[in-house]
């Protein structure tokens, strides 16, 4: 039996280390691939270099932001997907007051105020239990300094003009996990819930006492309910 290659997608101002701890524990199961977003301005651009480094068919899992580009792979090439997991993402556009507040971060950006993720934005990211824990904490504030301001531009560009996903939703046919932590704000549980109610053979997952970022937050729950969802 050929083994499953799994394409893991981060989120805006992440990298490949928000996925350490799934690179090593899902390794007994799948080959696991992070392509590098943050060079792309767009949703197709991203889905496109995604592409170019998976096998003919795959596993996808997309987190935040790469939910979206998730969303752009199912458009362009939906039999290559062989299942899918959807964390602390979204199948909806922006709200228009949301839009404006990314117009905002990309001006502060070009004129040279971009330092990364703030402390003070970390209770947006962060359930209130770990803010002080240096194992989840660290890893934010370094991937969006890798990331860096170019890079934190380009990705708010292809966020702002993502289409909306829901009427995709219905389509999807493979095995799907829809994982989300409880107190998640900027993907919060509703969207999780409208996603798993509107995509056929869909599990939904809620990570208690865990913000957004739960591949970080709660790891092991994280693993574990992408370890059940590849063996389904």
């Amino acid at each position: 039996m050929s083994r499953t290659t799994l394409v893991l997608l981060p989120g805006l101002l992440n990298t490949r280390r928000l996925f350490e701890h799934q690179i090593a524990a899902l390794g007994d199961v799948a080959d696991i691939v992070v392509p590098e977003l943050y060079p792309h301005d767009s949703l197709g651009a991203m889905a496109e270099a995604a592409l170019a480094v998976a096998p003919s068919t795959f596993a996808l899992g997309g987190f935040s932001m790469g939910g979206y580009v998730a969303f752009e792979i199912l458009r362009r090439a939906p039999r290559r997907v062989e299942r899918l997991a959807l964390i602390d993402t979204q199948a909806t556009p922006d709200a228009p007051e949301t839009t404006a507040r990314r117009r905002g971060f990309i001006e502060q950006a070009r004129i040279g105020r971009f330092h990364g993720v703030q402390p003070a934005l970390l209770p947006t990211l962060v359930h209130p239990a770990r803010l002080k824990d240096t194992t989840v904490v660290q890893p934010v504030l370094d991937m969006a300094q890798e990331v860096g301001a170019e890079g934190f531009v380009r990705e708010q560009k292809a966020i702002m003009a993502r289409p909306d996903s829901r009427p995709l939703l219905v389509g999807i046919d493979v095995p799907t996990v829809v994982i989300v932590g409880r107190q998640d704000q900027p993907t919060p549980l509703s969207r999780a819930q409208e996603m798993a109610a509107d995509i056929a053979n869909a599990r939904l997952v809620v990570i208690e006492e865990c913000g957004h970022m739960s591949p970080l937050e709660k790891p092991d729950e994280v693993t574990d309910a992408l370890r059940r969802w590849l063996s389904t």
